[in-house]
């Protein structure tokens, strides 16, 4: 399978990757990916669905080569069923990679063009957002405040490494304390930036609407 063009929308947990991936999906040609998504589809009583859920009642990140291989599996299906072109779309990422040795693994699937970090000062911030989406979405993964902060713990000390793997130079950083909305904006801006530098075709006129459709407007 060819490697697939992405994006990376990175930040910790509770810092609005999830509002953020899914309107930026709906707004343009991107195709959002949610490692958590993925993991929460898995039936519980299967063998994955058993050790994911060993490491998140926890706060832990999973295994990165548990990790990688049902990430890896959920691209090849949405490429099997024609959900996902290589050659035409690009993926936005959204829970991937969250550790050094992913940022290696998944290199054979996926080629990192651009990653948009959303950035929160105040860890107390992070943690009554969460509260508050347990009981808004009945995820009781969310609902303990010791996990929630273990999960920030693992943050600093292993996902928040993962963006010096990284040149600086595909980095965007967003100003996460801001309200869903700005966040959003915001976001939506620096990808127009993106689309801008590395579409070819931007500074061509007569290609104008062939450029807007390339670059994420539909």
């Amino acid at each position: 399978m060819a490697k697939i063009p992405a994006v990376l929308i990175f930040g910790a947990p509770g810092s609005g990757k999830g509002t953020v991936g899914a309107k930026l999906a709906a707004t343009t040609s991107l195709k959002h990916i949610s490692t958590g998504d993925i993991f929460r589809g898995i039936a519980p009583s299967s063998e994955s669905g058993k050790l994911l859920a060993s490491y998140s009642s926890k706060g832990l990140l999973v295994p990165d080569e548990a990790t990688v291989e049902i990430f890896g599996r959920f691209i090849e299906g949405l490429v099997n069923t024609n959900k996902v072109n290589p050659d035409k779309d690009t993926l936005l990422l959204d829970g991937i990679p969250r550790t050094v040795a992913q940022v290696a693994l998944i290199k054979s699937v996926v080629d990192v063009k651009h990653i948009f970090v959303l950035d929160i000062k105040d860890e107390s911030t992070i943690v009554a957002r969460i509260l508050n989406r347990a009981k808004i979405e009945g995820r009781k993964d969310d609902a303990d405040e010791s996990v929630i902060k273990n999960r920030l713990k693992v943050y600093k000390e292993s996902t928040a490494k993962v963006l010096g793997k990284y040149d600086k130079k595909i980095i965007s950083h967003i100003n996460g304390d801001n309200t869903p909305d700005e966040v959003f904006c915001d976001t939506l801006a620096e990808y127009v930036k993106f689309c801008k530098a590395n579409c070819k075709c931007a500074k061509k006129a007569p290609a104008k609407k062939a450029c807007a459709k390339k670059c994420g407007k539909k």
